[in-house]
């Protein structure tokens, strides 16, 4: 057994004491993205139901929603220990699961219902898995963040692709009602999971270098509702970040509206459409998963982060150039693709490698603002200027060609943060080795 092991710890690019505890995140991933795309099949056929023309009053409600969410959970943040944070998340979500399903069990074709749903389902994905996040970056250091968070990641891919085919399999059988039941199951177990992870961080964390380990998960963690603003401006580090995820979002709400405008011209019935948006749901996971496992790990310690954080950007300003010159579906899908398999694989891992050497309020609050209010801000921001650019008339060659410009940006921008966190995990990973001889 102890063999079997050993094997699997070195397929996953952990150490021997490090297997249970990158399994464990594995799983929570699994659990919340499993949940999450039951339902986005839904989401994106109640955002077409809702009327293209309206999706950027729709990123905008997401943002207002953002701006009202983000203090009330930093406020909790600062009130509850960190140990039991996720807790109080996560249970409030699982209420809110349990009470949309009540409502679409009275309420399914209600125009209203339906925007409200995408509002919200938009502010609990980004919430539930931001938090995940940093508690991967409180469990786990610089170096391991290099060497786990491609495999903790892909349970994120596996769920993605369980998800939708859950989703057909079983949406005749339990309806919108049973499979919101569901998810809310599964977000309980992610629970059980990272009490699993925060017990494993105590023990593991005992003796490692770094003022980070120092700060106790029993206490809440410091500052006020707006913290994280506070965080983000004040530090040029955090700030590169946030401009990085800006251009992530102008780039993927670019092509989003583009792909919703032509799904609705050539599905127009909704059962086509949940089937067209769950086989690129499928396609994208397959992908995502194959290169994590395979992949992101040895980019990460060959390459180093640069590497994950500009290759993206790079392939998608190439895909926004396509686009301009063929704009068909075809090649948008391809596109669209290729910018969530990269974005899955290697943005949001590099991303979240990132925040790892920062200590708890970074982690937490800061990190939370960006991934929430300057994410949604960013999307609606971006859906704004694509209404824009659409009055101008000149199609998607226009639409194309700012994409391109704000990849090519974005891609120089990760580089350079990439540059510093690959500089950061060395030097941590040289202390500890350090600590670990004497």
């Amino acid at each position: 057994m102890g063999e079997h092991r050993l094997r699997l710890a070195a397929l996953i690019n952990a150490r021997p004491a490090e297997l249970r505890a990158a399994l464990a995140g594995f799983g929570l991933f699994f659990c919340l993205f499993s949940g999450y795309f039951m339902l986005r099949p839904i989401r994106e056929s109640m955002g077409i139901q809702g009327g293209v023309e309206n999706l950027q009053w729709l990123f905008s409600a997401t943002f207002v929603a953002m701006l009202v969410a983000v203090p009330l959970f930093a406020w909790l943040n600062s009130r509850v220990a960190r140990i039991h944070y996720i807790d109080w998340v996560y249970g409030f979500f699982c209420a809110n699961l349990l009470l949309f399903a009540g409502l679409f069990f009275g309420l399914r074709d209600s125009v209203w219902l339906a925007r409200v749903f995408y509002v919200w389902i938009s502010v609990y994905n980004l919430f539930v898995v931001s938090v995940a996040w940093s508690l991967m970056a409180d469990v786990f250091d610089a170096p391991q963040a290099r060497r786990l968070f491609a495999f903790i990641a892909a349970g994120a891919s596996v769920g993605g692709l369980v998800g939708p085919a859950a989703s057909a399999l079983l949406v005749g059988l339990l309806g919108q009602f049973g499979l919101m039941l569901l998810a809310a199951l599964l977000l309980a177990l992610a629970v059980v999971l990272k009490h699993y992870l925060m017990a494993w961080r105590d023990v593991a964390g005992a003796g490692r270098p770094g003022a980070e380990r120092a700060e106790s998960p029993r206490r809440p963690v410091a500052g006020n509702p707006f913290s994280g603003l506070t965080r983000v401006l004040g530090s040029s580090y955090l700030l590169g970040i946030a401009a990085f995820v800006l251009l992530l979002t102008t780039a993927s709400t670019f092509l989003y509206f583009e792909q919703a405008r032509l799904v609705a011209g050539l599905f127009p019935d909704r059962a086509e459409q949940v089937r067209v948006f769950g086989a690129i749901d499928f396609v994208v996971q397959a992908g995502a998963l194959l290169s994590q496992l395979f992949i992101t790990g040895h980019i990460a310690q060959r390459l180093g982060v640069r590497v994950l954080l500009a290759a993206v950007p790079g392939l998608v300003c190439l895909g926004f150039i396509g686009l301009a010159l063929a704009p068909t579906f075809a090649v948008l899908a391809a596109v669209m693709i290729v910018r969530r398999i990269g974005e899955y694989a290697f943005v949001r891992p590099g991303r979240e490698m990132l925040f790892a050497p920062l200590d708890a309020e970074s982690k937490y609050k800061a990190k939370n603002f960006i991934d929430t209010v300057v994410y949604r801000g960013g999307d609606a921001l971006s859906g704004w200027a694509k209404a824009l650019l659409d009055m101008l008339g000149q199609g998607t060659l226009l639409i194309a060609l700012v994409g391109a410009g704000c990849a090519a940006v974005w891609g120089a921008l990760g580089w350079y943060l990439g540059g510093g966190a690959d500089r950061q995990a060395s030097r941590q990973d040289a202390l500890k080795r350090l600590c670990e001889s004497k």
